[in-house]
């Protein structure tokens, strides 16, 4: 066995006290930094005004529709294959198109297991599904209200573009407007 001689380090760096109160410092210059400068806080006042959602932002997943108003999936399961936390359960049916071998009779995402991945927009090559609703706050009661059927995932509908965004950077102008 070798044995590899360690430098002596003194009691002042076996303690980590000088390091740990020039963190505390710092916590404390912004902290109170902060509370003397209260109107260049940015601050969202979050139920009456929302944060303007990123571009490529991962929301509330939806299927998208044919011309007829059928869903584009044709059941192929890719995207619950590809799902990493089996969210996704599917059950195929024949479809009465000929033009369309298979279609979703049930399409269900159990989002409490859900990890927005992206993974099953990834895999899907009709491009039936998509993460781009701008829905990020989902809440409810039930663990069952958490299960998304084909009919809701249907009636998503995509995130408005035009949405203005929320200027953080000066609070009492939220909109942008003047």
């Amino acid at each position: 066995m070798i044995k590899v001689k360690r430098d002596a380090r003194s009691l002042k760096d076996n303690l980590y006290i000088i390091e740990v109160l020039k963190g505390l410092a710092i916590t404390f210059r912004h902290m109170f930094s902060n509370l003397l400068n209260l109107r260049k806080m940015p601050v969202i006042d979050y139920p009456n005004q929302e944060k303007g959602i990123p571009k490529g932002y991962r929301g509330k997943h939806r299927l998208t529709k044919r011309e007829n108003g059928e869903p584009k999936c044709v059941a192929c399961m890719m995207c619950a294959t590809a799902c990493p936390a089996n969210c996704i359960h599917i059950e195929a049916n024949e479809s009465p198109d000929p033009t369309v071998e298979k279609y979703p009779a049930r399409f269900d995402i159990d989002l409490l297991e859900c990890v927005f991945c992206g993974m099953c927009v990834e895999a899907c090559p009709v491009d039936a599904i998509r993460m781009d609703s701008g829905i990020y706050s989902i809440v409810d009661f039930n663990r069952s209200d958490f299960v998304v059927t084909k009919e809701q995932l249907l009636a998503t509908e995509p995130q408005d573009t035009k949405k203005q965004k929320l200027d953080i950077k000066d609070p009492r102008n939220p909109w942008n407007r003047l």
